[in-house]
């Protein structure tokens, strides 16, 4: 499961000014690739790159990485929209990459900049340090309030919903209804008399030629009280795995449909 954490930056004052103005000439760097982008009608990262590699270190003193980042960021927003031209405001975020940021045992990070690599401290919760020796792929710069924050994406081990202690396992099959892996077997006696009562109700309502004379063929059965309804096999059988829940605890059902082996079952009572 990923998530994006927020890392927040302790940077200083001389600090923070590089990173904003870091920012400020990455966007314009991208600003100016766009129009290269939109005026030749091509979102293709190689091309453009081809064309205004060059270009984008020498008027904007970017470095290599950064260049590379500024072109892939126009891209893909072009991909998006080839209508229109994109344009980025001043503070967008700037895309950082293995290359160009690293951590220090998440007491701080190393980050380049135009005027080299900073080495900044770094404020992290407790929930977020369990999670980032999980840290995939690259890391948005973004400014939030004047203050600069690194967005994340870590890869999560998702939770498990409940931790098992016991299990059981339920056989829906036709001559009875359930088995389970405790060897009980349910035949489901009491639905088969509801089945049967209804069966000669249908009946005799048919021959009166009632309005009830079309009910449908597929019993059903309503539980008073749990409430679940549906089909009776497979309400009993449910009702059957519940009730298990009361005698011991159980967290997980497996259930297997007999059906398909309805040939080899006749007769064994299962």
């Amino acid at each position: 499961m990923l998530q994006t954490l927020m890392v927040k930056l302790d940077s200083s004052e001389e600090q923070h000014k590089i990173l904003l103005e870091t920012m400020h000439r990455f966007n314009e760097a991208c600003n100016y690739i766009s129009e290269i982008a939109f005026s030749i009608k091509s979102a293709n990262k190689i091309k453009i790159q081809q064309i205004v590699y060059k270009d984008v270190r020498d008027k904007f003193g970017l470095s290599a990485q950064h260049a590379i980042r500024a072109i892939a960021k126009v891209s893909e927003a072009y991909k998006r929209d080839r209508s229109i031209k994109p344009e980025f405001s001043p503070d967008g975020a700037i895309i950082y990459d293995q290359r160009i940021l690293s951590w220090r045992k998440l007491e701080a990070i190393s980050i380049l900049t135009l005027e080299g690599r900073l080495k900044i401290p770094i404020r992290i919760g407790e929930y977020q340090t369990v999670r980032m020796d999980r840290i995939r792929g690259q890391a948005d710069l973004i400014l939030r309030n004047d203050t600069f924050y690194l967005a994340v994406v870590v890869d999560a081990p998702e939770p498990s919903k409940l931790d098992a202690v016991d299990t059981l396992g339920i056989d829906l099959g036709i001559v009875n209804l359930a088995t389970d892996n405790d060897g009980d077997t349910f035949s489901g006696e009491k639905i088969d008399k509801t089945r049967e009562r209804y069966s000669e109700l249908r009946g005799k309502l048919q021959k009166a030629g009632t309005r009830s004379r079309n009910r449908p063929t597929r019993d059903s059965f309503r539980c008073v009280q749990c409430g679940f309804a549906g089909s009776a096999d497979h309400v009993g059988a449910i009702n059957i795995a519940l009730k298990g829940e009361v005698i011991r605890p159980i967290v997980s059902r497996i259930f297997f449909d007999l059906n398909h082996v309805q040939p080899q079952l006749q007769g064994s009572g299962l």
